[in-house]
């Protein structure tokens, strides 16, 4: 019975997953190759594989766009269904892939100076990473639940990979419990929508949504409990309480991948949820949520002097302004939000790179007053860190200017006056705490003296795709921004 179900398979579905089978054999890879190495000796050779990996990921997805544009039924649903490959799943595989790639740039150091010997580390980044990207072209609801759950357990393990520090493994039980709630949560929500409309294909839900007059309650009750879910993902606010914990006490990068590569998969399910699905009743749940994310998150960053902490609450602020655009639900407010996830990706993760780099072993130098001078010790990293704080504050000539603005345009359309009001106030309020880093950096003397190491090759690329990126988006964002529009269409088509 198997084997008729395989040959059955049309070689174009193993195309449309191409990127998943690459990853997966490339952690496997990993994992079976740590043991060769002695446990005294450096993993820094697994982290070689891992980039490798990550590399022939991307190429592997240039060829799928490429095999795309020149035969049509590349584009399209398969594997009976549970997957659809579009510009809109493109877009997300490419940028978890590099998310992932800067991530295992910043890694190497990262791991020599926290003294770390654990090969697995790298093969669970890739494991991670390949849920994320099976989550952003699910378009199942089973299918997405199984997504999460690799990607989230992956993190919850990598978010304790500081074995030795009592903090890190607060963290990942923290992260891990809470974390199981939401899933349940997310899980009834599924098994009501399967009883109200006889499927959890996204697509076919839809369909049976608007047949429906009037929509029953349990569909309503089945979107809230799955933005339960989810909101716990992007961290946004009611759901937020655990980042702040989690963030402090995860490695460095690794708070950098969990700011940024689950949160645009757990942005791009809630995509496909809210719109793809054409569910009912969700505007007032994310309305409120982006309310609340953006105040709670700015105001909380205001009374922080550790900087991981600093930028948890900035990320749930970053989570409200995505709400905003999806609150905007247009074809604008879907590729504003596909826009800023982007974005913020690219400042967030250089952000972070800067911090794992500078708080040395024990990762010892996180405080405001540990940046104190950092503007002569290290100009370029200072500058570099400079250029990434004025794009979160939204500051012309960067990428985060242009995402706040289309954020904003496209709410302004859709007649969210209040909601923009409440968003232009925070994001003044956010300017006051990423200056404050800035001031320290320039305008306080250093209280001791904070070793500084060398930038080693790893993090310069790392820190140049992610500084590049930023810049470019914006000075020339038109292209991307057609992109994002072409992507909003496919996902609502």
């Amino acid at each position: 019975m198997s084997t008729t179900v395989l040959t059955s398979i049309p070689t174009i579905d193993y195309i449309r997953i191409l990127p998943e089978i690459v990853i997966g054999v490339f952690g496997i890879i990993v994992m079976m190759a740590d043991p060769f190495i002695p446990q005294q000796n450096s993993k820094k050779p697994l982290g070689y594989i891992a980039v490798a990996g990550m590399i022939v990921t991307l190429l592997s997805i240039l060829c799928q766009a490429h095999y795309a544009g020149i035969s049509d039924p590349t584009l399209g649903t398969g594997w009976f269904g549970m997957i659809r490959i579009d510009t809109f799943s493109l877009f997300f595989h490419t940028l978890i892939a590099l998310i992932t790639l800067a991530v295992l740039l910043v890694s190497f150091e990262y791991m020599d100076v926290q003294r770390m010997r654990s090969g697995e580390y790298y093969g669970i980044i890739l494991f991670a990473s390949l849920g994320m990207m099976l989550m952003s072209s699910a378009t199942e609801l089973v299918m997405i639940f199984i997504a999460l759950e690799i990607s989230s357990i992956g993190s919850y393990v990598l978010a304790a990979m500081r074995r030795r520090i009592a903090e890190s493994a607060e963290s990942s039980l923290k992260y891990f419990l809470l974390g199981s709630f939401a899933t349940a949560f997310f899980l009834y929500g599924v098994a009501l929508i399967f009883g109200a409309t006889g499927s959890t294909n996204v697509y076919t839900i839809a369909s049976a949504i608007r047949a429906m007059s009037p929509v029953p309650p349990m569909i309503f009750l089945a979107v809230a409990l799955m933005f339960i879910g989810l909101g716990f993902k992007v961290a946004a606010a009611p759901f937020h309480v655990w980042t702040p914990d989690v963030y402090e006490g995860s490695p460095a990068p690794i708070v950098a991948l969990m700011s940024t590569g689950p949160k645009a998969a757990a942005f791009a399910v809630l995509l496909r949820v809210l719109f793809a699905m054409d569910a009912p009743g969700w505007f007032w749940i994310v309305w409120v949520s982006a309310a609340l994310s953006m105040t709670i998150g700015n105001l909380g960053a205001l009374v922080q002097n550790n900087v991981k902490r600093l930028l948890a609450y900035s990320s749930i602020a970053h989570a409200g302004y995505l709400l905003v655009a999806f609150a905007a639900a247009r074809d604008t407010g879907i590729s504003a939000a596909i826009f800023y996830t982007a974005t913020y990706a690219a400042m967030n993760v250089g952000a972070f790179a800067i911090v794992s780099h500078f708080a040395n072993a024990g990762e010892k130098y996180v405080n405001l007053d540990d940046y104190a001078g950092l503007g002569r010790r290290s100009p370029m990293l200072a500058g570099i860190l400079t250029v990434f704080l004025l794009s979160l504050i939204g500051i012309p000539i960067t990428g985060g200017f242009f995402a706040k603005f289309y954020v904003f345009t496209s709410a302004l359309q859709s007649h969210l006056v209040w909601l923009t009001v409440i968003g232009v106030i925070n994001s003044a309020i956010g300017a006051y705490y990423y200056l404050r880093i800035i001031v320290f950096m320039y305008m306080r003397d250093e209280r001791e003296e904070v070793p500084m190491n060398r930038i080693p090759f790893g993090l310069a690329v790392a820190l140049a795709m992610c500084l590049v990126f930023t810049i470019y988006m914006g000075v020339l964002p038109n292209r991307f921004i057609d992109y994002a529009l072409q992507s909003a269409h496919d996902l609502v088509r």
